[in-house]
């Protein structure tokens, strides 16, 4: 069996105290991992809506262009021939209020 030997006190120190050091360091480590993993997180979170916004608006850039690209494939004499009626939408209905506020005032000053 081995001799029991004598560690000198200043030894048995420095181990105790390096020891309770990095117990003592322990909760501050697990903080500072769960921050970064969080920071993380949240720039992923951001790159994605980033990400997101791009394509919807590739997709309004699309969907405008598609409608151009039906507005000038368009005749021109139709296109023309349903913007008038489309213009006119209406005229008789107008028309006959007009006539009827015009008799109506019309009426009142004999």
């Amino acid at each position: 069996m081995a001799d029991p030997t004598t560690v000198s006190p200043m030894i048995t120190d420095a181990v105790t105290q390096a020891n309770v050091k990095v117990v003592a360091e322990a909760p501050a480590m697990a903080m500072g991992s769960l921050f970064q993993s969080m920071a993380h997180s949240t720039g992923i979170l951001f790159e994605n809506s980033v990400a997101a916004a791009q394509q919807q608006n590739t997709l309004a850039q699309a969907a405008a262009n598609q409608g151009v690209i039906q507005i000038y494939s368009m005749d021109t004499m139709a296109g023309a021939a349903a913007t008038e009626k489309v213009g006119q939408t209406g005229t008789p209905d107008q028309m006959a209020t007009l006539l009827t506020l015009i008799q109506a005032f019309g009426n009142t000053g004999r």
